[in-house]
């Protein structure tokens, strides 16, 4: 399943958790937030949520509806692979350009405009005749511009919660998705069956209208949370200095390389089972909405912190079931397994943002979004390769594999890393029991934990 934390690769929402010196009250009051109930009645959360929603139900149709037209059209499972997941390579290009904008712009703008944006864009690729260099601009035009989406997004969730009422709304958020996509996949497999991959794309396109009317009508008008210009340079430069701590650096490198590889597999489902892509697509995000309520709402964070890896190795380990081509029930039990893994997220999300400033928070997590989204479409562009050559089910496995064998490896490099403190966490930790800052601290350096 996409990661929404859905990530889909063209997607401008997804979740993050911790670290609101923004928010006024102590440290008791903000740890009170343990109920849905509470976290709907925060201003603007239930706004957001509503527009993600609708994001989501119109990234799954589209996102169904255009891989199956171009598979009907080239018969290759490369091509329907990068329809759906090919913007994920061209969010590299908006994390190395737009990122600053994520802390720099005003976040209702952002968000309303962004998802009018792929309005407008889903509404063109249903265009009969339209040639497919034409859909392919379309797509990494799109993910080009879902980076600065996402990091100001994740921002802005950042700043509405409490810090210990983040890994909740950021959970809730998640279990929307996985809903979203049950009920998207399964609509639009009927959609493009009983009408046809274009009016698929239509209706994608209006659900997008309808996420950009909530953010426009429900968020109230914010200051952006730093001040300066958005630029290439900035952009360049506050990702260099995120990316030279080596605590920070393996907990990215934690999350992009598993989770892009796993998403290859699932790039492959159509391929695999034209007929049960929709099926596979709506049991994995069963899944994934049972992993995060496990996650999410059941496990205190002492527990979640000792699940980082194993998580991981649950993402990946079911997929190996697909060297000897199941039958669909059996891989419907695989997958499903399988993306109870995605809960994942929450562990390294957590870890980095108890490694990042505040003001820094939104840039951070959209270079771990684009991050992910460029892994997620290099993992399914290698997984469409391998299938190009042998098959379906070989690309599947082929990825499986690669992704146990890296998260093994990531073992002993995030705990040589745990435990190491630089200037941001100490400062971090000693004001954990003090109350919250009503205001930025723009005192705190922006490098955090050893660098390398």
């Amino acid at each position: 399943m996409l990661r929404y934390a859905p990530l889909h690769p063209a997607d401008p929402f997804t979740p993050a958790f911790e670290f609101a010196l923004t928010h006024r009250g102590t440290v008791s009051e903000m740890a009170a937030m343990r109920t849905y109930r509470e976290l709907f009645r925060t201003p603007e959360f239930t706004s957001l949520f509503l527009a993600y929603s609708g994001q989501i139900a119109a990234q799954t149709v589209s996102g169904l509806a255009l891989s199956t037209l171009i598979y009907t059209a080239t018969g290759s499972p490369l091509l329907s692979t990068l329809a759906m997941f090919g913007p994920s390579l061209a969010q590299v290009v908006g994390a190395t350009t737009l990122l600053s904008g994520a802390d720099r712009l005003p976040p209702r703008a952002v968000l309303t405009g962004m998802s009018l944006i792929f309005a407008l864009s889903t509404a063109a690729q249903a265009i009969p005749g339209l040639p497919l260099w034409i859909i392919f601009t379309i797509l990494l035009s799109q993910g080009v511009s879902a980076a600065l989406g996402a990091g100001v997004c994740y921002g802005l969730l950042n700043e509405i919660l409490p810090s210990e009422g983040y890994v909740l709304g950021s959970s809730v958020l998640s279990m929307s998705a996985g809903i979203m996509q049950i009920c998207g996949y399964a609509v639009g497999g009927v959609l493009t069956t009983a009408l046809s991959p274009r009016d698929a794309l239509l209706i994608g396109a209006g659900l997008y209208a309808v996420a950009s009317l909530a953010a426009r009508v429900g968020l109230s008008q914010r200051s952006p949370r730093a001040s300066g210009q958005t630029s290439a340079a900035e952009t360049w430069r506050v990702n260099v200095n995120l990316w030279s701590s080596r605590p920070r650096r393996y907990v990215y490198l934690a999350f992009w390389l598993p989770c892009g590889l796993v998403v290859g597999c699932e790039s492959l489902y159509v391929a695999y089972s034209p007929q049960g892509a929709g099926f596979l697509f709506a049991f994995g995000a069963f899944g994934m909405l049972v992993g995060d309520i496990l996650t999410g709402r059941l496990l205190s964070r002492r527990h979640r912190e000792r699940l980082g890896v194993p998580l991981l190795l649950l993402l990946a380990t079911p997929y190996l079931i697909f060297v000897f081509r199941p039958p669909l029930p059996l891989a419907l039990v695989a997958v499903t397994l399988a993306t109870v893994g995605y809960s994942a997220n929450w562990v390294f999300q957590e870890r980095l943002l108890s490694l990042t400033p505040q003001e820094l928070s939104g840039q951070a997590l959209g270079l771990y979004t684009s991050g992910m989204r460029t892994m997620q479409g290099l993992g399914a562009a290698f997984a469409g390769a391998v299938a190009e050559a042998t098959s379906a089910s070989a690309g599947i496995a082929t990825n499986a594999a690669l992704a146990v064998v890296v998260a093994l490896v990531l073992i002993p490099l995030l705990r040589s890393a745990r435990g190491t403190l630089g200037p941001t966490e100490r400062h971090k930790t000693d004001r954990s029991s003090a109350p919250a800052a009503t205001t930025r601290d723009l005192s705190i350096p922006y490098d955090s934990g050893e660098t390398a």
